[in-house]
């Protein structure tokens, strides 16, 4: 991927960059692996707002994607690079000796044409969706199960990858992109190589317009609101927040640690991302 600058026609386009999609390879999805997608707009079943700054947004369908690579010993050749509105990873249509076809995340270096294949039996290379058990110390994988058969939950934006460290009895100990070092059973999947897209960081989203069009809506500061509506407003002129920083609700808003204590995959952390 590359990123390509546009001309300053307007305020708005200053500074503003887009993808070039020069690995995009059709702009028509598979409609047998399409979906419907229901807007919530941050709304509850009883229409009370959960979730702030959502609403609006560009009409899209979800990619069935397939996070458990179980086919296993069934090769399959890639067809398509696409986009896929719904993540910053570009996806990769593949059809399966049987026939059947699977959208699958697209790994760093995987080209149309290329076979892929998963199982125990696969051999190491990028694509491949192999136990942990299997894959060599130092391997670089992405798109983790946390429970076999499961499908992978870990390791699954652009650009990101997750390195293997060590084997010890029934756990392999993974490095997560955040730093953190996590002991994953041997049976758990996961896929051979870096994800692709990493210049996705990069991105000047340039205008508040290209938010909304996401479905992300304003997000207004604390301290130009009332005392009634958040904890840092009222004031003549401009006040800091009056002690610790809080969200809307009173919480402390920095350092304050939401992870449940008893949370039963703690205790399979060997190195915190932060100290």
């Amino acid at each position: 991927m590359a990123i390509r600058k546009i001309n300053p026609t307007s305020p708005g386009q200053r500074g503003m960059t887009k993808s070039d999609y020069q690995e995009i390879t059709t702009s028509t999805p598979e409609k047998s692996l399409l979906s419907k997608l229901k807007k919530t707009a941050g709304r509850n079943n009883t229409g009370r707002i959960t979730c702030r700054h959502k609403g609006g947004g560009v009409k899209k369908s979800y990619r069935i994607i397939d996070f458990k690579r179980d086919k296993f010993g069934v090769p399959a050749t890639v067809k398509t690079i696409e986009y896929d509105p719904n993540r910053n990873v570009r996806i990769s249509l593949c059809f399966y000796a049987d026939g059947e076809k699977r959208y699958i995340l697209t790994p760093e270096g995987l080209n149309v044409g290329d076979v892929i294949v998963s199982g125990p039996e696969a051999p190491v290379q990028t694509g491949n969706a192999i136990p942990l058990e299997l894959i060599p110390l130092g391997s670089i994988v992405h798109n983790i199960e946390m429970i076999p058969g499961r499908g992978g939950v870990m390791v699954r934006a652009a650009g990101n990858s997750a390195q293997v460290m060590a084997k010890e009895g029934n756990y392999v100990t993974v490095k997560l992109p955040s730093g953190e070092m996590r002991m994953v059973r041997k049976e758990c999947m996961a896929t051979i190589g870096a994800l692709g897209n990493s210049e996705f960081k990069n991105l000047s989203i340039g205008k508040a317009g290209r938010k909304r069009y996401m479905g992300i809506r304003p997000t207004v500061r604390g301290v130009t609101m009332n005392p009634c509506d958040h904890p840092h407003g009222g004031g003549e002129g401009k006040t800091g927040p009056g002690g610790h920083p809080k969200t809307p609700w009173g919480k402390p808003a920095l350092g304050y640690k939401t992870r449940k204590k008893n949370k039963a995959s703690n205790k399979l952390i060997v190195r915190r991302r932060t100290k």
